[in-house]
């Protein structure tokens, strides 16, 4: 009863907010509610004290005991929807494939099927010594991608 309380008023305050996204929800037996949300354009702190108002508000503390906790995704967390792809384009990416691959790339453009991914590398050149610097391009499925994350460098 109290979990699916709280489903509801969750999905009623991101049907009135189509800019913020669940992330993750979980409601433990304790009764402390945590839920994690992204952003099309971010999440700033008045979306988290949206999100909760519109759960605590309508919650009687007298009838359950609970703790609530909304926060944003943060800029180091996984990429786990297609959806939070799309304000990372131009930013360098870390990607692992579902076959092993890793790159570091800049997003390039998000397509309802995956992204497309450009990185410069240093490779042999095809006759004499030295290298050459080559510039590589490549598109992956949503699917195929087991991880991904923004790099951050200072």
């Amino acid at each position: 009863m109290f979990l699916d309380t709280v489903k509801q008023l969750l999905q009623e305050a991101l049907e009135e907010r189509k800019d913020l996204f669940l992330i993750d929800f979980s409601v433990g037996s304790d009764h402390a509610i945590k839920i994690i949300i992204d952003g099309d354009s971010g999440v700033k702190v008045e979306d988290c004290m949206f999100i909760s108002r519109a759960i605590e508000h309508n919650i009687d503390r007298e009838e359950h005991d609970f703790s609530l906790e909304v926060m944003s995704a943060g800029a180091t967390a996984p990429l786990t929807l297609p959806r939070q792809y799309d304000k990372h384009i131009g930013r360098v990416l870390e990607v692992k494939t579902t076959d092993g691959l890793k790159l570091e790339a800049e997003l390039k453009k998000v397509s309802n099927d995956g992204i497309d991914l450009e990185w410069k590398s240093r490779e042999p050149k095809p006759v004499g010594k030295g290298k050459v610097t080559v510039h590589n391009k490549k598109t992956i499925a949503f699917g195929d991608i087991s991880s991904a994350s923004v790099v951050i460098k200072f």
